[in-house]
Parts: C-alpha cells; sequence; structure tokens
C-alpha cells in the first residue's frame, strides 16, 4: 500500500465509524417508547389514523408508541413544527394531514414567519387518502348541494362552517367550493376537526367539509347528512353522494390523505425499519377492519411513491391556496 493508499484509508475511517455507529444504532432500535405527534384534536382524521397504526406497530417494533394529540391550533402547524425540531432519532414521528404543504404557504401569505418546511420531514407511508364530503345537520333545509348554493348565494357570508384551522384542509375544501359555486360563506375555524364537528352537531356552525371516516357514525345515527363529495369518483361509503363535478364544479377536487412523517435527516437504517413495519402494520387484519369499518379505505403507499404524491399534491393543494389568497 502506497502512501497516497495510506492517506486514503485514514480520511475515510471516520466516515466508516459513523456508518457502524448507524448500524449499530439502527439493530438496537428502538430501545424505547416512541411518541407519535398527532397535531390535532381526537375525533378527526389523521386521529383516526394514528391509533390503529399506533397500536400495531407496538406488537411489530416491540415498545410502545405514544400518540401525543399536539392540538395548538393553526390548522396543524403547532404539531408539525414540533414534529420538525424533534431530534431525528427515530423517536418522535409524525401522522399528519395533507395541509402539510398549506401551512408553510399560508404563513408567507401573510408574511409570518414560517414554522416549518416540507423539506424538514421524511415521508415513510400513506396511510388513507379519502375526498373530503360537504356535511350538514339533518335538521338543516339543504337537502341537496343545489339547495346549499342556492340559499348561500340569497344570503351571502351568512352560512357558517367549521374547520380545523386557516388554511387547513377543511378550510381550503370548502374556500374551494365557494370560489368555484361564486358564493360567500361564513368560515369559524377551530382546534381541529373533532371540535368543528361538535360545533356542527351543537348548532354553533352550519356546515363542515370532512372526511368519510369522521363523518360516516354521526351520518348512521341520523344526524348529519352529507351532501356533496370533492374527489374526482364516489366514494364506497357513501354510494349515493355526487361528486361536485358530476354537479358541474369541474374545479372542485379535494383529498384528506393521512400519513407518517419523520424528520428528513433520520438515520437511513432506521427509515428502512419504519418502512418495513408499516409495510406490515398495513396489512394488518385488524387495522385493516377498523379502518374499512369507519368507511376510510386503506391507501398504504410506501415511502418513494408516497413522496411523489406527497409533491404532487402540494403542489396542487399551493395553487389553490394561492387563488384564495387571503380569506379570514
Amino acid at each position: 500500500m502506497d502512501r497516497r493508499d495510506v492517506l486514503r484509508a485514514v480520511a475515510a475511517l471516520p466516515l466508516l465509524r459513523a456508518a457502524l455507529s448507524e448500524q449499530a444504532f439502527a439493530q438496537s432500535y428502538p430501545a424505547r417508547n416512541i411518541t407519535m405527534i398527532v397535531p390535532f384534536p381526537a375525533g378527526g382524521q389523521a386521529d383516526l389514523a394514528a391509533r390503529p397504526v399506533a397500536q400495531a406497530l407496538e406488537r411489530i417494533l416491540g415498545k410502545s408508541v405514544i400518540v401525543d394529540n399536539r392540538a395548538g391550533g393553526a390548522g396543524g402547524s403547532v404539531g408539525n413544527a414540533a414534529a420538525a425540531r424533534a431530534e431525528p432519532d427515530g423517536y418522535t414521528l409524525l401522522m399528519t394531514l395533507s395541509s402539510l404543504a398549506v401551512l408553510p404557504e399560508a404563513d408567507r401569505l401573510f408574511d409570518r414567519p414560517v414554522a416549518y418546511e416540507v423539506s424538514q420531514f421524511m415521508p415513510i407511508a400513506r396511510v388513507l387518502a379519502d375526498p373530503t364530503l360537504l356535511a350538514v345537520p339533518t335538521s338543516a333545509p339543504w337537502k341537496t348541494a343545489q339547495e346549499f348554493v342556492e340559499d348561500a348565494k340569497k344570503r351571502p357570508g351568512q352560512i357558517t362552517y367549521g374547520s380545523s384551522g386557516p388554511y387547513g384542509t377543511l378550510h381550503v375544501a370548502m374556500e374551494m367550493f365557494a370560489n368555484s359555486a361564486a358564493i360567500k360563506l361564513l368560515h369559524v375555524p377551530f382546534r381541529g376537526a373533532g371540535p368543528a364537528l361538535t360545533a356542527l352537531l351543537s348548532g354553533t356552525v352550519q356546515a363542515i367539509a370532512a372526511a368519510p371516516g369522521t363523518l360516516k357514525p354521526q351520518v348512521d345515527d341520523g344526524k348529519l347528512r352529507v351532501l356533496g363529495n370533492c374527489g374526482a369518483q364516489r366514494v364506497a361509503s357513501f354510494p349515493d353522494v355526487p361528486t361536485f363535478q358530476e354537479l358541474g364544479y369541474k374545479d372542485v377536487e379535494m383529498y384528506i390523505w393521512a400519513g407518517l412523517f419523520a424528520q428528513s435527516a433520520l438515520p437511513a437504517p432506521i427509515a428502512s425499519r419504519l418502512r418495513e413495519a408499516m409495510a406490515q402494520v398495513m396489512t394488518s387484519p385488524d387495522v385493516l377492519k377498523t379502518f374499512d369499518a369507519s368507511g376510510s379505505l386503506v391507501a398504504y403507499q410506501d415511502a418513494p411513491a408516497f413522496s411523489d404524491f406527497v409533491a404532487t399534491d402540494s403542489a396542487r393543494l399551493i395553487a389553490a391556496v394561492r387563488k384564495i389568497g387571503r380569506v379570514e
């Protein structure tokens, strides 16, 4: 071995040590309990996704996975930011929604400090991907979406709707519909979809856009009526509900997906371990049964496909937010 070979070998030693240390860390992972941040209160789509996934991960990984509802408001921004700041060691995960990419854009729109960037996250797996549905109480006078639109045109700004927070998924969905229908609604933000749904059931607000799994128990109990579907196709749990595109609102298309993320600096062996575990989770009969009963069918994607999906969907949502603009 000549002098240059020796120097190259010496220079490579720190990288080799780091790689060996990373592999050893991965082999011992997890050595303690894992926290799964959900940036919303209980009762919404992210929480619906998180709890059965956390239970299944516990069985596979052999450590407790604690669901931590960081319901700080701001459409999920507070919890997302907390996860972004966490140590990239696999012990703080994030189960969040499609608003992940929208919220930083909203911060920029209002010249606010950006709480986090999407680039700080590594997609691990998509869990659910449902269209948002427009729901009203069964006591409401509107039996169809067209009746809702006609009434809103007569009373601009008087029909109230609840959301999970400004520029969260539910807010963007309703404003997308309102823009397409040329109507003006009154937005009432809450700290999450669960509180917004409670407000709808109590009569505090008159409408909501939410995921099928969030709405189905209340529809089955006769408390809510679904008027329209923001997806491109009808959903199996509400086969009689037309899409807004069927009704002539061609530019209304909005989905509320839930997915598991870690920090972008997460060591590759830990990311691989989590991806392998999630592949098992999303074929677990118990998990499939839970989601099927809720009306939200599994929409699993592994990290590469999920990363592409997030990029495509985020671009569409960011364009929608820019079109909506400064909606108060």
